[in-house]
Formats: C-alpha cells, structure tokens, sequence
C-alpha cells in the first residue's frame, strides 16, 4: 500500500510511509489530468478519500487546484520553497508561505528567516500586496478560511490557457501563462514587482509610493525620524508623530485609501462588528493606531485594529 523509492542497493530512501491498517482494496498510484500524483484505492476516485497525494507536498510550483495554506484537520501546512539551484531540486533558501498565526491570514516570501515581501490580509477580493490577484477574466482566485482549512488556490476558467506560479532558485516569486499554440512559457508577474515591494522599505508610519520622489512618504501629521538620512533618500528609519495623542476623546483619524494594509502582527481582529463600532473601539484604546474593515465586500464588514506602529504600507494608484 506504500510507494517507495529505492536505490541501486535495494535500500528505500523515500516513501509515502502509510499506516493504512486493513487494506479494503488493492491501491494504485495514479497521475491525474490536473497533475496530482495520488495513491488510492482502485474502488475509489474521491479526492476526500485519497491515501496520499503529492499536491500536499509541494516543492517550488504551484499548479491550478493545489491549495497553499493549512489543513486545520490533518496538520498539513502547504508551502512553497525554491529548489537550490536551477538543476538541483534539492530544498533551496526561498519559500512563499501562508502566515496564521498573527493577526491576518496573509502570506510571506522569504529567504531563509529573512522576510522579504509579505501579500497584505485577504480583504474578501484579493491580497492587496500582490497586485497580480486581481480579477482576470481567465482565472479565478478562492481564499477559503473555517474550522477545517485557511487555504487559498487559483482556478483557471479558460482551459486553453496554463498558468502556474514559482519560486525561483534565484530568488523570484513569478507567474507563468503558456497561451496555445505558443510555443513556451511567458513570464506574467513577478515579485518583487519594485522597489516599494521589498518588507518595510519606508519603515514606521511612512508609506511607500511610486509616484512621488522620494518614494517614502511620512502619513499626514508625523515628520521623519532622521531627516538627513530622508533627505539622502533613506526612509528605513520611518517617521514619528508630530503631536502626541491626548488620550482624552479629542484624538480622530486621518483616512488612507489604496493603501496595502500595514503588517497585522501588531494586530487584532473582530469580524463581528461594523466600521463605526471599530472606530469607537480604537479612540477608546490609547495603543491603538488605526483601524480598517477586515473585509470590503458588501459595502465592508468586519474590523481590524492596530496597536504600536503601522509598518510597511505601500499606497497603489488604483485597485
């Protein structure tokens, strides 16, 4: 009931290792049309029923249909990581993975502990740190978040044309489509994109924005901690507040639009109650910094709230 690989001695190296106790029928080991490599039983081809199957292993491709993110029932914790170099398939420094344990489900690339570029929460439309999510009209994105799974995959509904995402050994996270009759692949999207894409590039409560010069920006009502450093162009050292919060109910907000939501580790969420509740909340709460709906559908529901500094925002021309 197992599948082995053995090596030239006859000594396994490698095995889908399964207890599977009594065994009901005889197993096959089957490559499916949508890629999936699985061992099953010969009497059943539901996907639920599946002894093993390789798109719960992942290594540096992800291919429409294979789901990146947990599987709250088995433990399974889907990644991708890159190969080491571009003819050795072995584990590499890069992985691009679903991040859950902080605030926000969002995902990370990273080479090895390095944080490199991080997606932005799931907003109920898109990740709005990865542009590239946006609606396309040949293929569909599905975050799926409950008791059993915090997953996200991509469906293609043009089925003459083949995408898949990679994390290079070289360090790039890109998109491929093969269009028929093309004749190869076409590099889509990459990340990172530019240099407002890279982890904090503007540090605290500044913003990162292409179209200004310097690209780092301080938020409205904060001036930069360093000014030489800012004025040489170095932004990493953030910006502070230019007056201290009262604390007493005169504080209010500034509104920020297109912004790619600030890192959710300082973050707290409620999907229970509405914007205005969410306002009130953060003004009664000295720690806080900000807030925003956890999702935007529907006019926006749900909220998020910050305590301690805002990092790595970027703002968008649109979307």
């Amino acid at each position: 009931g197992n599948l082995v690989i053995l090596d030239h001695s006859d000594k396994p190296v490698w095995s889908t290792n399964l207890t599977t106790g009594n065994v009901k029928s005889p197993v096959v080991a089957e490559l499916l049309a949508n890629g999936n490599f699985v061992l099953r039983y010969t009497n059943n081809n539901d996907p639920s029923g599946f002894l093993w199957q390789s798109f719960d292993f992942p290594t540096d491709t992800l291919l429409p249909e294979m789901k990146l993110g947990y599987d709250l029932k088995t433990g399974v914790n889907r990644f991708l990581r890159s190969w080491r170099s571009f003819d050795d398939p072995s584990s590499g420094n890069f992985t691009y993975k679903l991040d859950t344990q902080r605030g926000l489900p969002e995902f990370w690339f990273r080479e090895s502990d390095f944080r490199l570029q991080r997606s932005g929460p799931w907003d109920g439309i898109q990740f709005s740190g990865i542009p590239e999510v946006r609606q396309l009209n040949y293929m569909s994105y599905n975050f799926t978040e409950n008791r059993e799974e915090v997953t996200d995959t991509f469906l293609m509904t043009n089925h003459s044309i083949y995408s898949r995402l990679t994390v290079s050994a070289a360090g790039s996270f890109d998109r491929f489509t093969w269009i028929t009759p093309s004749t190869g692949w076409s590099r889509y999207w990459s990340l990172p994109t530019d240099e407002c894409d890279s982890f904090k590039s503007c540090g605290p409560y500044a913003y990162c924005d292409l179209n200004t010069s310097p690209v780092c920006n301080c938020i409205g009502g904060f001036d930069p901690k360093n000014q030489q450093e800012w004025d040489l162009r170095e932004g990493g050292t953030g910006c502070v507040r230019r007056t201290p919060l009262s604390c007493t109910g005169d504080d209010g907000f500034l509104k920020l639009k297109n912004m790619k939501l600030p890192d959710t580790i300082v973050a707290t969420v409620d999907r229970g109650i509405g914007l205005k509740e969410c306002e009130e909340r953060c003004l009664n709460d000295c720690n806080c910094t900000s807030f925003a709906n956890a999702d935007v559908q529907n006019g926006g529901w749900g909220c998020v709230i910050w305590t301690g500094e805002l990092i790595d925002m970027r703002n968008y021309a649109g979307g």
